[in-house]
């Protein structure tokens, strides 16, 4: 509550605080909402053509260089993280983490997970960075590879690629994690 009447006195005190807020906001919505349909595509048409081992090795090659492609041509970090992660490289910072312990709360309340996002300004370093989180539901399809119940080839795969992976154990309609997205100031 605080937080919303900061922005508010902030808004109404600098010109053009809200206009950039809202535009920001914007395009980490647009970029998030990129990663996650060309990921999505990658995943289908590997579904397609071999299953979820298939998939796996998608996300495990493709899923990265998208967000450093996306990364790239917008001019800032974009990537997944969770609280179960699967990579350990999109392991949640301190922020990500309350960010997501926060979804994780609002859906316990009742909230749907397919409308939870947060943003915010926070300084880092002496560095001022507009941060954006999206909240990714457990779909139907994600528990070929995510759900409580894994086809053996499926846990063969997930054990060579990701011997660390804490991510299964999911129902459809779970927080399954975030995109995230970072624009420096």
């Amino acid at each position: 509550m605080k937080r919303w009447v900061l922005i508010g006195l902030l808004a109404a005190a600098v010109p053009g605080f809200a206009a950039d807020d809202a535009s920001r906001v914007a395009a980490s919505r647009a970029a998030a909402k990129e990663f996650m349909e060309t990921l999505k595509g990658e995943l289908q048409a590997a579904m397609k053509t071999g299953g979820p081992t298939n998939a796996i090795e998608v996300c495990h090659t493709k899923a990265p260089a998208i967000a450093r492609e996306i990364s790239r041509a917008k001019g800032f970090d974009i990537g997944r993280t969770s609280l179960k992660t699967r990579n350990p490289d999109n392991a949640p910072d301190a922020w990500e983490r309350k960010v997501l312990e926060d979804f994780e709360a609002r859906k316990r309340a009742g909230a749907d997970p397919a409308t939870l996002e947060h943003h915010e300004t926070v300084t880092a370093n002496g560095k001022a960075t507009f941060r954006y989180m999206k909240a990714i539901p457990t779909a139907e399809l994600c528990l070929n590879c995510h759900g409580r119940k894994l086809d053996p080839k499926v846990s063969a795969t997930l054990k060579r690629l990701y011997p660390e992976d804490q991510a299964t154990g999911f129902n459809v309609g779970d927080l399954r994690g975030a995109f995230t997205v970072a624009q420096p100031l």
